[in-house]
């Protein structure tokens, strides 16, 4: 009994002590933001381009679309278009109805299909837009700029980012009449890419799209990047 309550006690004054310890510091720290922007003109289109059929019955609707959409897509193949950078983005087929005195009556069905093409050889963007509606597409639109090596680019972006952080602090550090010791974390702070697409012919400006390519103006992208830096000072 005397050996266990010399244990308590010793138990007890261990863990006194251990609470009457002071805690660590933290030691005191800047934290800055830095930006990068890159600025590259873009070596990559994405188009979408679409084929519209109307007819009376769904099966006549489905074989009319069918026909217009492999014209089209076999129009844009001979243009050099690899079969890998066509891609299916939407297949639809409806009734449509008229209303007269509040009677529903079947006026017959309309096919969609559309499909997103990819340009590698960007001159040949307004080519392609307008041998597709030429061909037999109802609508285009969505034109996307982007690059071949957007990695690449994402991480200039991200150095020069980390560089603005780091002058930042150093300027801050100056103007307190502190020193830099050494950086304790980067935060690389993640934005979705703002696609900027941009409306072509639709069906109601088609006859002026075919009579000659399309003007198409790739301008430039901006690749951005964004960091939070926490450097300790001394």
């Amino acid at each position: 009994m005397k050996i266990s309550a010399i244990a308590l006690l010793v138990s007890a004054l261990a863990a006194a002590s251990a609470f009457a310890q002071p805690a660590p510091q933290t030691p005191p720290v800047i934290v800055t933001t830095g930006q990068g922007v890159v600025k590259q003109a873009p070596d990559r289109a994405f188009v979408t381009i679409a084929a519209e059929s109307r007819a009376r019955t769904a099966q006549e609707a489905q074989r009319m679309n069918v026909d217009a959409m492999t014209a089209v897509i076999d129009k844009i193949k001979s243009l050099g278009i690899p079969a890998e950078a066509i891609q299916t983005t939407g297949y639809n087929l409806q009734p449509q109805f008229d209303y007269t005195n509040g009677k529903q009556t079947l006026r017959g069905y309309i096919a969609r299909n559309s499909v997103q093409v990819r340009v590698d050889a960007l001159a040949k963007t307004g080519d392609i837009i307008s041998a597709a509606v030429g061909t037999g597409a109802t609508s285009v639109g969505d034109v996307r700029f982007d690059l071949k090596d957007r990695d690449a680019v994402e991480r200039e972006a991200l150095r020069l980012a980390v560089q603005d952080a780091r002058r930042r602090a150093d300027s801050a550090a100056a103007g307190a009449s502190v020193t830099i010791d050494r950086v304790i974390r980067i935060e690389e702070q993640r934005e979705e890419p703002i696609a900027r697409p941009m409306r072509m012919g639709t069906m109601a400006e088609t006859v002026a799209v075919q009579a000659g390519p399309a003007p198409i103006e790739a301008g430039e992208i901006e690749v951005r990047a964004r960091v939070t830096l926490t450097a300790v000072i001394r």
